[in-house]
């Protein structure tokens, strides 16, 4: 696909900036990573067998269908619209014969005998006859999908003759705008997050997605380019040489670490409970003994556990992260904690020469298994672009927002939204059931409207399957939803709707649903 014009071409070896189907990210691409579709989609089928790859391989399939439609359209249109010029043009010689004729008679009475009546009705009824039709042929005609117009031509990417691309079809199906002046409105619309998802409106052009680009930068910090410049080969990612610690195989840092060793990333795991170790052991990974060791032979440890007391723990603990810590080393903190701890964190690593990146993801288990979380940094920003490779493998996108503290109380405002929410969805069920109403018909009719999304429907299910095996701890959301609301202590602002949805949160943890699923919230109603 055609690249932003501000986007520049990495230096080196010839490559295309390319659309990856299932994940919808971008990069650039050398040509000699790049294959023919058919005649190495089988054996890549084979070698991929995650769901994800089958997903992209089902969403190119769908693209192609979708394109040979179109083109099977245009070619019907274009044989209608050659018809319809040839009967224009048909008639428009019988027209000038026509005229010719008469013309003929009526200048043989005057001028008997000579050609210049002939000849001049001849060129009067040529430019009628044919010239007019084929202009008006040549202005209705749609222009041939893909082509662009002379002023676009720079825009184009030329086609390397010896390569097929997976992506052939994309370049003629994706439009970029053609000028600053026209809206943005055929561009895929993940592309539109891509660049910046922060944009207020979808329908912008280019030149205001990219000043506001800038001024987010300059004035706060905060970007949200996905990490795109890593080199992917067939759908995977190109590993970070460094070598990457990880602390926590919880529901989420399991899902994570499984991802890191997918990709082909060098990782040394550890966690409180050891036999947890031991299934990553068996897919590659190396065992550190204690935390101080694995920060202390890794480049980059990451970090995930439950809440502020177990991440202070772990840094500033026995045997913990900061006795490992020396010039050059860096820690990354994916727990969801408050600001003030992690701050306090930041310092003590940056006191004693290490670099310091906070890095909560919002999501669930399933999906930190299927590698689609969403990532919000914020400390040292050369840090978050050497995890580059690292969060690609385990997120779909990644924030930059700044200066250490600002994810966190991110990470909390997400958390308090989600939690409220969940809570009112488990009231609504409740309070359909008690009035005599069908709460499947409840769902269905949400499902329909402007509140469908993924996680109603999947939560709503839980619920009506009376199936509340955690993706996300009831405690935990609980716990975010405390946070947030000493964060709007903090700076006097009320949160009268999470403080509601936290108390009944506390009633479904005294009602021992702690370390079921959030959606176990339901159970605070019926008792």
């Amino acid at each position: 696909v055609n690249p932003p014009k501000d986007l520049k071409k990495p230096r080196g070896k010839k490559c295309f900036f390319v659309k990856f189907f299932g994940t919808e990210d971008h990069a650039w691409i050398k040509v000699e990573q790049l294959k023919p579709y058919h005649p190495h989609k089988e054996e890549m089928i084979k070698i991929n067998k995650g769901k994800r790859f089958q997903q992209a391989v089902d969403a190119v399939e769908e693209f192609l269908r979708k394109t040979k439609g179109k083109d099977q359209a245009s070619s019907h249109n274009s044989i209608e619209e050659k018809n319809r010029r040839n009967s224009s043009e048909e008639r428009g010689k019988q027209s000038a014969g026509e005229e010719k004729r008469k013309a003929s008679l009526s200048e043989g009475k005057v001028k008997k005998g000579t050609g210049e009546g002939k000849k001049r009705v001849s060129s009067v009824s040529s430019e009628r006859g044919s010239k007019s039709p084929l202009k008006r042929a040549q202005d209705q005609s749609p222009r041939k999908r893909g082509r662009p117009p002379k002023d676009e031509k720079d825009l184009t990417i030329p086609e390397s003759s010896t390569v097929k691309r997976v992506m052939t079809g994309t370049v003629a199906g994706f439009k970029w705008p053609p000028s600053v002046s026209e809206p943005v409105k055929d561009s895929d619309p993940h592309f539109h997050h891509f660049l910046l998802s922060q944009t207020e409106k979808p329908a912008v052009c280019y030149q205001a997605i990219t000043k506001k680009l800038k001024v987010c930068e300059e004035e706060t910090g905060s970007t949200s380019i996905q990490a795109a410049d890593s080199t992917a080969v067939n759908g995977s990612i190109t590993p970070t040489d460094k070598k990457i610690g990880f602390l926590g195989l919880g529901l989420m840092g399991s899902g994570i670490v499984s991802n890191l060793l997918k990709m082909g990333h060098t990782v040394t795991v550890w966690n409180r409970t050891a036999e947890k170790c031991d299934l990553f052991i068996q897919e590659g990974a190396r065992l550190g003994r204690t935390p101080a060791e694995v920060v202390s032979t890794c480049d980059i440890t990451f970090a995930c556990v439950s809440d502020p007391k177990a991440a202070k723990d772990l840094v500033l603990g026995p045997s913990g992260v900061l006795q490992g810590i020396r010039p050059g080393k860096c820690y990354v903190d994916m727990s969801t904690v408050d600001a003030d701890t992690v701050t306090e964190l930041a310092q003590v690593i940056v006191s004693r020469g290490g670099r310091f990146l906070e890095a909560p993801v919002s999501g669930n288990q399933q999906l930190s298994n299927d590698g689609m979380l969403v990532i919000l940094a914020a400390g040292d920003r050369g840090l978050y672009e050497d995890c580059s490779s690292c969060f690609q493998a385990m997120g779909k996108t990644s924030f930059f927002l700044g200066e250490v503290g600002n994810a966190a109380k991110m990470m909390l405002i997400v958390n308090m939204v989600q939690g409220s929410f969940m809570a009112t969805i488990a009231e609504g069920l409740t309070l359909a059931q008690v009035t005599g109403q069908s709460q499947q018909t409840l769902l269905d009719i949400l499902n329909q409207g402007q509140l469908a999304s993924i996680f109603l429907d999947q939560k709503c299910q839980n619920i009506l399957q009376g199936n509340f095996k955690p993706d996300f701890y009831l405690k935990y959301i609980q716990k975010d939803l405390r946070l947030a609301i000493a964060l709007g202590d903090s700076v006097n602002h009320p949160t009268p709707m999470a403080a509601a949805a936290n108390e009944v949160y506390k009633r479904a943890k005294a009602l021992d649903q702690s370390d079921n699923d959030m959606s176990a919230v339901y159970r605070a109603y019926i008792h």
